[in-house]
């Protein structure tokens, strides 16, 4: 398919957010980080993403077609390293590059030389740069299993919330539980009592029999021969 050259507008093709890649540095853990690319103009425009370390990172998609004013999200993924880089300074650099292309092309119709700048074509770059945080930093983000890790990923409000939320649960549990022990306690001590009274009762009453039985006996006259 034959693509024909267009003038391209005076403002820039394609606005990139962030300005730079970063990425939460761990050893042995994938990090990835989201770039939301958005065509500034009212015609269709290509966009293609190379690195100077494409072993190092995946990224999806990497080429892609925007209609106009339209967006998307390009997640690029840092691998997982085996080593840290010297001073975590990365030198890696990615490229944004767009063009503005026919009203219905879609990313399978795309010619092979589309963002090849001897094409006659204008190609407009943008260039990023590629930062590493460390663990602790709050920017960047680590794709790991964070739900089986208790406190990843959660602020100090956060936890210092959970901590009282637990120390509450804690502190009421414990006073259920004297509760608890003082109401067997008396529950024992009424089951003392009940079986102290019905043996007192039975023991009076026992004497009363007995008492009757010798009044009776002694106030009965004395057989006679």
């Amino acid at each position: 398919m034959v693509v024909t050259t267009m003038n391209v507008p005076s403002k820039q093709l394609i606005f990139v957010h962030p300005d730079e890649l970063k990425f939460q540095f761990e050893l042995e853990r994938q990090s990835f980080c989201d770039l939301k690319v958005t065509n500034n103009t009212d015609q269709n425009v290509a966009f293609k993403v190379k690195t100077t370390s494409p072993k190092r990172y995946y990224v999806r998609p990497n080429t892609g077609v925007l209609h106009p004013w339209d967006s998307c999200v390009i997640r690029v993924t840092l691998q997982a390293q085996q080593e840290y880089p010297p001073d975590m300074q990365c030198k890696d650099k990615f490229l944004l590059q767009s063009t503005i292309v026919s009203p219905n092309s879609d990313v399978d119709d795309l010619p092979q030389d589309t963002f090849n700048k001897d094409s006659g074509r204008t190609i407009e770059e943008c260039k990023l740069r590629v930062v590493y945080v460390s663990p602790n930093s709050t920017q960047g983000n680590a794709e790991d299993d964070s739900a089986s890790k208790p406190g990843r990923g959660l602020n100090k409000q956060t936890l210092q919330r959970i901590k009282e939320e637990r120390d509450a649960a804690v502190r009421q549990t414990q006073q259920l539980q004297q509760e608890l022990e003082i109401w067997r306690r008396r529950s024992r001590q009424r089951k003392s009592n009940s079986g102290f009274s019905c043996k007192f009762s039975l023991f009076v009453a026992i004497i009363g029999i007995m008492l009757g039985i010798l009044l009776k006996l002694s106030l009965s006259p004395p057989a006679t021969a």
